[in-house]
């Protein structure tokens, strides 16, 4: 009896032995699972940070370039209307008005004044041709360069998203942690773990069930608008490049293409501009994932 007495302390001792270093070893266990559930979050979310900011600068250069590309057609529209003054009293035949009458043509007109009185300073008239050809250029070229912009911009946003992938790894992520958590309370409940192990877990669990409080559905709903307005302003830009370069051969008498490809610049600038206050607030939205990401994995260290 005294034998049997004796094997059962000792086994008693041995188990309890034993459940102590089975509940570290669950513990770190966890831990681990932890860690291999949320790494990569963070190196994820930055890559979206970075593209955001890529496409925040592109969409900013659209806006730039349509910006400049109205500036330019107002400032030719404005002389186009002197010329085209002095077209009219010269009796320049008014059924031109189908197609805009050539540098070339407004040139002759001028030199071919029926009178001095008609003619103007010939000087001041050439720089005038060439002013309002160079702005219509400048035009044409600052609405293909936004664009491409824009293009680049739709293609950016596509991709720049919280795609399922992500998102699983975040639930994965949010699950292990809560497991954490149960297994930090059991192993405190029945001290089988240091006050280090414990500790480190605490601030695991801490910093990473912040995932639980962040919403990633803004991040994407940025990135659709970006897509839209970034969309919309191609479309303007491609139809104002087009008929820019069209307003451009000469100097309009009806002034109808001239105008439209303003306004076509007006709506690119303000389509870009849309897009990159989108891009911006796509920034803040991933910012605030960012930091609970890289909060998590300095935790996880």
């Amino acid at each position: 009896m005294r034998y049997i007495g004796f094997l059962g302390a000792m086994l008693a001792i041995f188990s309890a032995h034993a459940a102590d270093n089975i509940g570290v070893a669950d513990l770190n266990s966890v831990i681990n699972n932890v860690r291999n559930a949320c790494i990569g979050i963070a190196d994820e979310i930055s890559d979206l940070k970075k593209m955001a900011g890529i496409n925040t600068a592109v969409t900013a250069i659209g806006t730039g370039a349509a910006g400049v590309a109205l500036g330019a057609g107002i400032a030719k529209s404005k002389i186009d209307a002197e010329l085209k003054a002095k077209l009219l009293k010269l009796a320049v035949n008014e059924s031109s008005d189908s197609r805009p009458i050539t540098y070339e043509e407004v040139a002759a007109a001028f030199a071919n004044a029926p009178s001095n009185e008609n003619k103007t300073n010939s000087n001041a008239d050439d720089e005038a041709l060439k002013k309002s050809k160079t702005l219509g250029n400048i035009r044409t070229g600052g609405l293909a360069t936004s664009t491409a912009a824009n293009i680049a911009g739709v293609v950016i946003a596509k991709n720049n998203k919280v795609d399922n992938d992500l998102k699983s790894k975040i639930d994965r992520c949010t699950a292990s942690v809560k497991v954490l958590s149960v297994a930090r309370m059991q192993a405190r409940i029945d001290g089988s773990a240091t006050d280090a192990d414990l500790a480190r877990a605490e601030k695991i669990v801490s910093a990473c069930s912040e995932y639980d409080t962040i919403d990633v559905s803004p991040i994407n709903k940025r990135s659709t608008g970006v897509m839209i307005s970034s969309g919309l302003g191609a479309g303007l830009g491609l139809a104002g490049t087009i008929t820019s370069a069209q307003a451009n051969k000469g100097i309009e008498l009806d002034n109808k293409k001239n105008t439209m490809a303003n306004v076509l610049a007006g709506g690119t600038t303000a389509a870009s501009a849309v897009a990159t206050v989108f891009n911006a607030t796509q920034i803040s939205a991933i910012k605030r994932v960012a930091t609970v990401a890289d909060n998590c994995m300095e935790a996880l260290q």
